[in-house]
């Protein structure tokens, strides 16, 4: 069990001094967060014109 915690933190070490070494390992994920937010924004939009219309459609008198 001692040498599987050796090997996991050791490799947690090379892979977080490879990511430190990259450059743009944040700009991808203020990408990432920046489109998720887009996502959610035009999904409420989507959301609020549907309310909009339909209750527009229901108000017409036929």
């Amino acid at each position: 069990m001692i040498g599987l915690l050796t090997h996991l933190s050791a490799e947690l070490r090379r892979r977080w001094q490879v990511v430190r070494r990259t450059g743009d390992g944040g700009y991808s994920t203020e990408t990432v967060l920046v489109t998720a937010l887009l996502v959610a924004l035009a999904i409420v939009v989507v959301g609020i014109i549907a309310v909009k219309v339909t209750g527009k459609a229901n108000s017409i008198n036929l």
